[in-house]
């Protein structure tokens, strides 16, 4: 069953029925989000299904959060598209068989619903957010960690689901649910890519005809570097892959290119046991980020 809400009102009333039902029915009911901006594809259709399965009920929020978008970003030009969302996620419950579970679509129409009148309290999640996304989009992650946690206080779930995609920002509300005791399991999803190996995003609708082998030039760079550690010990694949980040780097398109220690987001040392892959890279109309995970192999 879906239900749409658009008014916070309404979803409150609802949410707190639900809380009354649950303690009545005395049984276990899991509540499953997933925050989203809208404009949906493959890749958020994915954390709804793994949520669906998961949970007895699933609340997806579909937000364009203008806390998170810089001055000079496309705050104005990011696509909502609500009905062919909802389309969308109702396909899905049906195709998947989902009908007898609860899913909550809660849109909010006004800011007004998340950022109340006089709001003026800023989430900042430190040291996992001044590099990478972080240093060349200030306050982004302010935005970010804000607007989930006011999603969070809205919603009340058990748990959350984000794509790996936005590997930094996983790792951030993991920490900042941590921090504040919030009493939530994070859960990333793989990232879902397109037949290329482009990672699906929002965004891709915006890349030029001729920018096209550019923008897939972002997955095939992380791929290369990850078979460099994927051959070789460490103390060996380490030098040449800075060596080849320092190559790509010439190229004023790449943002960022960098490998680090996937849960510090920090250089890599001698007891790194998984690093990420991290790359940006700007074309005319659009901003690409993606990334990698790769096991490390030592010399014994």
């Amino acid at each position: 069953m879906v239900k749409i809400f658009k008014d916070l009102d309404q979803f409150e009333i609802y949410r707190r029925n639900l809380d009354l039902e649950i303690k009545l029915l005395g049984t276990p009911h899991s509540i499953g989000v997933v925050p989203t901006m809208g404009n949906l594809h493959i890749g958020h259709l994915s954390l709804i299904h793994k949520s669906l399965k998961d949970n007895d009920t699933t609340m997806v929020t579909i937000y364009v959060n203008p806390k998170q978008f810089g001055p000079k970003e496309d705050f104005a030009k990011y696509p909502r598209t609500l009905k062919d969302d909802i389309l969308k996620i109702k396909k899905l419950v049906k195709k998947q068989k989902h009908d007898s579970k609860n899913l909550i679509i809660y849109a909010p129409s006004t800011d007004q619903d998340i950022y109340p009148s006089r709001f003026s309290s800023v989430i900042s999640v430190k040291g996992l957010t001044e590099n990478l996304c972080g240093k060349v989009r200030p306050g982004h992650f302010d935005g970010v960690a804000t607007v989930v946690y006011r999603l969070f206080a809205i919603t009340k779930p058990d748990c959350a689901y984000f794509g790996q995609k936005d590997y930094q920002q996983y790792l951030m509300i993991k920490k900042m649910v941590h921090d504040l005791d919030l009493k939530i399991n994070i859960y990333p999803m793989p990232t879902k890519r397109d037949e290329n190996g482009l990672a699906l995003s929002s965004r891709n609708q915006f890349i030029k005809k001729d920018e096209r082998a550019k923008a897939l030039s972002l997955p095939k760079t992380l791929t290369a570097i990850k078979k460099i550690f994927k051959k070789q010990s460490f103390e060996k694949a380490y030098p040449k892959a800075i060596k080849e980040i320092q190559k790509k780097m010439k190229d004023k398109s790449w943002e960022y290119l960098e490998v680090l220690d996937s849960v510090t987001l920090k250089e890599p040392t001698q007891k790194t046991p998984i690093l990420v892959i991290a790359g940006a890279l700007k074309l005319s109309n659009t901003r690409l980020i993606d990334n990698k995970l790769v096991e490390v192999k030592y010399v014994h």
